[in-house]
């Protein structure tokens, strides 16, 4: 006779997918004082913990997906992954956060501007033409006119920000010191990833990628075919749009064992988690080919450059450092820059705001987020605020002109690139 506990036993597991990864919290609470949207509500249900408790009534039916307390606090979480580094339980936050957006992107529409914004800026036969007429825009100098606080004003400041200027700091010196040293002629191949947001509005940051990454015995490769690395899809809980350009990546990159070069912090850390989001070995080979530019310079010194004469306040991406775990490369970048003075602000390892769409979903949470940075900012008076993804760069600089801080928001590869033009690396 069967009994309905070997019936249990016998049945397969359910597939619980990423809500798996929330078993070993505990509730301790050490998560509390790394969630900036917890800092800014004091709200439990704003917390990590908070949020954790309804993911898991979710998975389990007990609230439903359209619930509106449900999609309020896990709307406003920012996917920062800020809980994660502190957690002594190693739970795998993100993975559960994108589980339960999955669940309530089933149960009704996405907001009308995030998918404008997702069409827009991602698919292949529009965007190009999008970012083609946003830099017309751009170089009229009229965005920076705008720069304010409005939804309208904050958009112009943000498209404002991604203008590339010849010069990011003060003085740059002479170059000190020999050439760089002589690699051999077989130089290890990289492969660019250009991406979407980062390729249309950021182009001048690949060319200093490429630049610097040449400087410091590298041969970078462009590959053709490759798309949007599906890490806002998943994050607006589309997580099969975001398989169908993985794969396509994946088959554009190949299976060489070239590393694959990356300087948006959200789309290295989304590529670096194909492995997850596909299922299968050929995710994870590409997955562990994947680089941060930063961690490709470091292995080779980087070269030192010429001095760089400016203050700068180095932010993290919340992409890079608690998800990614890339701490210690780009202050190495920075150490390559002679006379260049680091400064420190109490709250950089916070999130900026930005966070994807986040600005444009959650406008007051994402400047509730932002304000205190700006103020920690204003105090150290950087000149340059350097972080390396296109989000937070359009935040930040966004941020920093509507509240007229005189400081600009650039990629720490621009100021390695700067300071290799100055010490004479490009003939």
């Amino acid at each position: 006779m069967t009994t309905l506990a070997d019936a249990t036993a016998s049945a397969p597991a359910r597939d619980r997918g990423g809500f798996a990864a929330l078993d070993s919290c505990v509730h301790c609470g050490f998560c509390l004082q790394a969630c900036p949207t917890f800092l800014a509500t004091g709200d439990e249900a704003d917390s990590p913990r908070g949020r954790i408790e309804l993911m898991r009534a979710l998975e389990h039916g007990e609230l439903a997906p359209n619930d509106p307390f449900v999609a309020t606090h896990l709307d406003r979480c920012l996917g920062c992954r800020g809980c994660e580094p502190v957690c002594p339980s190693g739970v795998g936050y993100g993975q559960g956060l994108e589980a339960a957006r999955e669940l309530i992107a089933q149960s009704r529409p996405l907001p009308w501007i995030a998918r404008a914004a997702l069409t827009a800026f991602t698919s292949p036969g529009l965007s190009p033409v999008v970012y083609a007429l946003a830099r017309v825009l751009r170089a009229t100098g009229i965005p920076r006119m705008f720069a304010g606080w409005g939804k309208f004003q904050f958009a112009m400041a943000m498209l404002a920000a991604t203008k590339p200027i010849r010069r990011v700091g003060g003085r740059a010196g002479s170059r000190t010191g020999d050439r760089p040293p002589a690699y051999p002629p077989a130089r290890p191949p990289v492969l660019l990833f250009r991406g979407c947001i980062m390729d249309g509005f950021f182009g001048h940051v690949h060319e200093a990628t490429i630049r610097t990454l040449e400087v410091n015995g590298y041969e970078v490769r462009e590959v053709s075919g490759q798309v949007c690395c599906g890490a806002l899809h998943v994050h607006a809980g589309l997580p099969g749009e975001a398989r169908a350009f993985a794969r396509r990546n994946v088959a554009a990159f190949g299976d060489g064992d070239e590393p694959i070069v990356v300087n948006s912090a959200g789309c290295g850390a989304a590529m670096k988690e194909y492995g997850h989001l596909l299922g299968g070995p050929e995710g994870q080979k590409f997955a562990v080919r994947v680089r941060d530019v930063t961690e490709l310079l470091a292995e080779r010194g980087p070269v030192p450059g010429a001095p760089v004469d400016v203050r700068v306040a180095y932010d993290p991406p919340c992409h890079l450092l608690h998800a990614q775990r890339i701490a210690k490369p780009p202050l190495q970048l920075f150490e390559a820059i002679p006379v260049l003075q680091l400064v420190s602000t109490p709250d950089a390892a916070q999130c900026c705001g930005s966070a994807g769409l986040f600005t444009l979903v959650e406008p007051q949470m994402s400047r509730a987020v932002l304000d205190p940075k700006l103020a920690s900012l204003r105090e150290a008076a950087p000149q340059i605020v350097a972080t390396g993804n296109p989000g937070c760069l359009m935040q930040l600089g966004a941020g920093l002109a509507a509240a007229g801080i005189a400081a600009r928001a650039r990629h720490p590869v621009e100021l390695l690139d700067e300071s290799y033009r100055a010490a004479g690396y490009y003939g």
